[in-house]
């Protein structure tokens, strides 16, 4: 039986879930105008992909907030697949774009403003992917615990992008962006296969 008390707790936690995703759907549409802007001022491919994978992140949140408006598992299924979808499309668009820099053998200037704007978004995103593994475990909500997790490999790629963006302004290797790619299609790929298998 839900007591007052199990219900209001429900009701905090429905907030602080809509909370975190619109936080996290604010940022990323705000992320695609800096980036656009930086990615254009450095010439960067690893910026204007990193701008599209805000594009995933705003999808992924739209499909959480749609989510947590509702109830039924068919309704939880349904949101899952869509994000396991996300998953797939961002483990696409990175194996795409690091080969591409690779072969292409694509020298990026140096971006002090792509620098500033990817380090700010991975601590940004990797404490918003804390909050929404926490409160989808309070919720017992699988759909935005796999959310969290988009938002994770969100703030590994910032911190990727970040990490490729430092070594080539000091080192001048160019390289190292695309490579740290590589890893992160793994982890997108993992998701897709646990998401898909657990449905």
């Amino acid at each position: 039986m839900t007591t007052l008390d199990d219900d209001a707790s429900r009701k905090a936690l429905l907030r602080r879930g809509f909370a975190l995703e619109y936080t996290t759907l604010g940022w990323n549409v705000i992320g695609i105008v800096v980036l656009a802007v930086a990615a254009v001022s450095a010439r960067s491919v690893a910026l204007a992909g990193f701008g599209l994978d805000s594009l995933i992140e705003i999808g992924a949140s739209t499909v959480v907030i749609w989510e947590l408006s509702g109830t039924g598992e068919a309704r939880q299924r349904r949101a899952l697949r869509l994000i396991g979808i996300g998953f797939a499309a961002l483990a696409l668009y990175l194996l795409v774009q690091s080969t591409w820099v690779l072969s292409a053998g694509f020298h990026p200037r140096t971006s002090p403003l792509g620098i500033g704007w990817t380090a700010t978004t991975a601590v940004v995103m990797f404490a918003l992917a804390f909050g929404k593994a926490r409160t989808g475990a309070a919720l017992g909500n699988p759909v935005l615990s796999t959310e969290g997790r988009v938002t994770l490999v969100d703030g590994l790629l910032a911190a990727a992008v970040l990490l490729g963006l430092a070594v080539n302004a000091a080192l001048g290797w160019w390289w190292a962006d695309p490579a740290a790619g590589y890893v992160l299609v793994y982890y997108a790929v993992r998701e897709v296969r646990e998401i898909f298998a657990g449905d």
